[in-house]
């Protein structure tokens, strides 16, 4: 059973490089996921009678779905720019922009964008783009600034 419910709002910044000035995506992104792990390394050893893991490198994969809008600075021009680089940095928290340990900031940087799609269009829906990201390294933050 769950122990608390909250209204999500994430926010959502992407900076084009690691430590880049940071465009706010909140007021445009409908959903956005985030699934952590770590690559599992067999430690399997002579008298083991069952295979052994080990923690290895961090995965992460991130989703976020938009509403598409094109100029300077909006969201299709923003993906654009980090298409393919490995050197996008994502700064995404559940709900609001002070972290605690109800609301913590993840940050991942060097992350590639695989794919979106810059133009999806149906009459009389809003335009949407799903953006996939993977790879980079991780951080949860829960300190307040």
């Amino acid at each position: 059973m769950a122990t608390s419910t909250y209204l999500t709002n994430p926010t959502v910044n992407l900076a084009p490089t690691t430590g880049g000035a940071k465009v706010d995506l909140t007021d445009q992104c409908r959903s956005a996921t985030i699934t952590l792990g770590v690559d599992s390394l067999e430690s399997t050893a002579f008298g083991d009678t069952g295979h052994r893991f080990v923690p290895g490198l961090q995965t992460v994969e991130v989703e976020l779905e938009m509403y598409l809008s094109y100029g300077a600075g909006e969201v299709e021009a923003t993906l654009f720019a980090n298409v393919g680089t490995g050197t996008t940095e994502l700064t995404i928290s559940p709900s609001g922009t002070t972290e605690s340990t109800s609301n913590p900031e993840y940050t991942i940087i060097n992350m590639q964008l695989v794919n979106f799609t810059p133009i999806a269009g149906t009459v009389g829906e809003l335009s949407m783009v799903t953006a996939s990201f993977v790879g980079g390294t991780y951080t949860r933050d829960t300190t307040s600034p």
